[in-house]
């Protein structure tokens, strides 16, 4: 018995020994090959499915507990980080709609329609995107936690924290600390079997997509994925440079090597925050700072929500013949950018949103909902490469809003930015 328990451990020393990502990368592999070899054993896809349940279960009591506790602690200090990480997020998601423009001008594509979506509940206008936003922030705390509401997390977490700091005993916070180091400890163990849950991801759709969806929408889904590697590798690094004044892509691609891949694979910016976290305090960023700045990225940094939006609707346009102004186009910018933020954090969010860039338009809600299913069609790889994105940008915006305090107070950047001195 002793042996069996030796054997294991080893095993189990062995694998972690390995760097996360070659695991992950092992896990690609092996995924794809199953899925050609054996396309037909399904309970592969199994592990997948548990590792994406297992991160969309734990995220919501994550950021509640981790909130909620530093504050009722006070060490949490709402400054000029959150000013700045905001206006990053916001900034970025406008600039990534305006670039969707200048690339759909450039290479203008036309969509094959094909049979409308399945009926939706979709939002109808901007106005009816914000009221939801609204509804939400207020939302039930319990129901906020059960559906993964992380707007209503976030309020509802402040208010539970800051009136704890006021009533509650040192024990009482000495707790709830205790909690958060558990329920941090849970996500650490999760994200351990990522290369499991992975593979099961990669295997599920090889097995059933292989690379039909490149012949009938490649043209569209080489411009939308063409975008967001511009948005990721060109347009955010820039932004990054202004902030922090040095080369910002030791940072850009560790985000997108350690929070990208994730990202690519579980489609959806809320599993991803247990991820994102565990990057933050790799690079020793403020826990008080990236338990807010994260979950709120993961509602309204939405980049790639906003290029899907913007080059679906001017492709829509294009395959009706529609010509759009400058002005018009600067009021889709603006509108794509404001109902990317009210996206859901889920595969497939910045889809339904689509029908309401339409309307400005004038395009019939029956032409629009065919484009959504067209976005379905070929969301394995959009979506996928939209969540990439979004949620790449959470860490690494996070990341810059800190280091552009640790500039002004003259403090040294992790070493792989290199030195803070001039």
């Amino acid at each position: 018995m002793n042996s069996l328990k030796n054997a294991l451990c080893g095993m189990a020393d062995r694998y972690n020994s390995v760097s996360l990502i070659v695991r992950i990368a092992c896990g690609l592999v092996i995924g794809a090959i199953l899925a050609l070899v054996f396309p037909s054993a399904s309970w592969i896809s199994e592990f997948g499915t548990i590792f994406v349940g297992a991160l969309k279960a734990i995220a919501p009591v994550l950021v509640f507990v981790i909130v909620a506790g530093a504050l009722a602690q006070g060490s949490s200090k709402l400054d000029r980080r959150f000013g700045t990480v905001i206006f990053l997020y916001l900034l970025t998601t406008f600039m990534a709609s305006v670039l969707s423009v200048f690339t759909s001008v450039l290479f203008p594509v036309k969509i094959i329609l094909g049979d409308a979506a399945e009926s939706e509940v979709i939002p109808q206008g901007l106005g009816e995107v914000l009221d939801t936003l609204l509804r939400n922030i207020v939302a039930n705390p319990i129901g906020s936690i059960v559906n993964g509401n992380y707007i209503g997390i976030l309020l509802w977490a402040c208010l539970f924290g800051l009136a704890m700091k006021g009533i509650g005993s040192q024990t009482t916070k000495q707790f709830m600390l205790d909690v958060s180091d558990a329920i941090s400890q849970i996500v650490r163990w999760v994200i351990n079997m990522a290369p499991f849950g992975i593979m099961g991801l990669v295997y599920t759709n090889v097995a059933e997509n292989g690379l039909a969806i490149f012949t009938q929408y490649g043209k569209l889904l080489i411009l939308l994925v063409g975008t967001m590697l511009l948005m990721a590798l060109v347009v955010s690094p820039l932004v990054a440079f202004v902030f922090i004044g040095r080369n910002p892509y030791p940072l850009v691609f560790r985000c997108l090597k350690e929070s990208g891949i994730t990202a690519f694979f579980t489609r959806s910016s809320a599993a991803n925050i247990p991820v994102n976290m565990a990057l933050c305090d790799q690079l020793g960023l403020d826990k008080d700072f990236y338990s807010v700045s994260i979950p709120l990225g993961a509602t309204i940094n939405m980049d790639g929500a906003a290029i899907t939006i913007t080059i679906m609707t001017l492709a829509t346009c294009n395959t009706l013949g529609m010509q759009v102004s400058i002005p018009a186009a600067i009021l889709l910018s603006l509108m794509s950018a404001l109902g990317a933020c009210g996206a859901s954090g889920v595969a497939g969010g910045s889809l339904l949103l689509i029908p309401m860039a339409c309307s400005l338009f004038g395009i019939s809600n029956d032409i629009a909902m065919q484009v959504v299913g067209v976005g379905f069609i070929i969301g394995v790889i959009q979506d996928s490469v939209e969540t990439a994105l979004n949620s790449s940008g959470d860490c690494m915006f996070t990341a810059i809003a800190e280091f552009h305090e640790w500039i002004k107070e003259g403090k040294e950047l992790p070493d792989f930015m290199g030195s803070s001195k001039k």
